[in-house]
């Protein structure tokens, strides 16, 4: 009977929560007035201030209920979104492992899966699933930059599952193995199963494009040009557990169980990982350390020179933010940080 009546209220929570959500079509809506969603409007001015005073903000969308709070800059240009493309795989990744064409616990030996001038044999017994939680143990240089190589054991040092770091290798070989197992191109596949059916509104495909240096991978980095508007989309298919008006794009379990904790800070590595604010899930940063309660349950993606799509369940809020890479100029998570906090202070009191 207990567990009849929490299934009721379990139900009629999400009933409610998705009746209080607007999905936008073709054109964003935006709120008549912050007060009808409780925040201050006066506070959020002030946000507009201190964004073209102490950031390098190039467009930013808070979305509240799947309607635009504010934004800021230009929010439809097509940019660089760097490592936040580790998350949209991580999303795409979904359908797949549902409909079992991609099995995360077969290891890269049974799939077949190498690299120049090969894998070591304790590496080929990382599984699918390792790399997408950046736990594989394989140390082989990727095709591109970014990677924490200040904190790499050495390779065949550790056994796979056991060590987190954050390296590009596992991320670009995720590409590629999604690639591999679907059969199909992950552009297209991201236009066919996201773009379309969430109908982002600046996506073009001739946009997307691999990049990297082959002769020390041939695995090569998949990235992505989406405008701020189009971030925000994706962040509202998350935080409404990959429904979209109705239809599933991406499996509930998956967005459960990519934006849960894999990996803690206190069992990172690194001390830019221990001593920062996220844990590790499927390609997604849990925010584990915090200080205003509305972030309970919140996640982010994360890119250089400063791109998030930041999701806050508890307000049912996304935040996207863009610094265009052609600048040079970036946005440190510590000032994209300082803005989420305002952004959280300016509801009413």
């Amino acid at each position: 009977m207990i567990l009849t009546l929490l299934s009721l209220v379990i139900f009629f929570d999400n009933l409610q929560a998705q009746n209080n959500t607007v999905f936008p079509d073709s054109i964003w809506l935006k709120h008549d007035t912050a007060e009808k969603v409780g925040f201050d409007s006066k506070k959020i001015k002030e946000i507009d201030r201190y964004i073209i005073d102490s950031l390098n903000t190039t467009g930013l969308v808070v979305i509240v209920d799947g309607k635009i709070l504010f934004d800021y800059g230009n929010i439809k240009e097509l940019s660089y979104i760097a490592s936040c493309r580790k998350s949209i795989l991580s999303m795409m990744y979904g359908k797949y492992v549902e409909n079992k064409i991609i099995n995360l616990d077969n290891t890269l030996k049974d799939i077949g899966f190498d690299d120049i001038n090969g894998l070591l044999p304790i590496e080929k017994k990382a599984t699918i699933r390792n790399l997408i939680t950046a736990k594989s143990g394989i140390f082989h240089p990727a095709s591109n930059d970014g990677s924490d190589n200040k904190n790499n054991p050495g390779r065949g040092s550790v056994e796979p599952g056991t060590y987190f770091l954050y390296n590009n290798w596992d991320f670009n070989a995720a590409g590629a193995i999604f690639e591999q197992q679907t059969n199909l191109n992950i552009y297209n596949a991201f236009e066919k199963d996201i773009a379309i059916p969430i109908q982002m509104q600046d996506f073009e495909r001739e946009k997307q494009e691999k990049s990297g240096n082959t002769k020390k991978s041939k695995h090569l980095a998949y990235h992505f040009w989406f405008s701020t508007r189009d971030m925000a989309r994706l962040g509202l298919l998350m935080l409404n557990m990959g429904n979209w008006n109705g239809e599933q794009v991406i499996p509930k379990d998956w967005v459960q169980l990519t934006t849960s904790i894999v990996t803690p800070t206190n069992k990172m590595n690194s001390y830019w990982c221990k001593n920062g604010n996220y844990a590790y899930g499927y390609m997604w940063w849990i925010w584990e350390k915090y200080t205003n309660p509305d972030l309970e349950g919140a996640y982010l993606a994360t890119g250089a020179y400063g791109q998030y799509i930041l999701v806050i369940p508890k307000l049912n809020m996304v935040i996207a933010h863009k610094t265009k890479s052609d600048y040079k100029r970036q946005t440190s998570i510590f000032s994209f940080e300082n803005l989420v906090y305002r952004i959280l202070n300016s509801k009413l009191q």
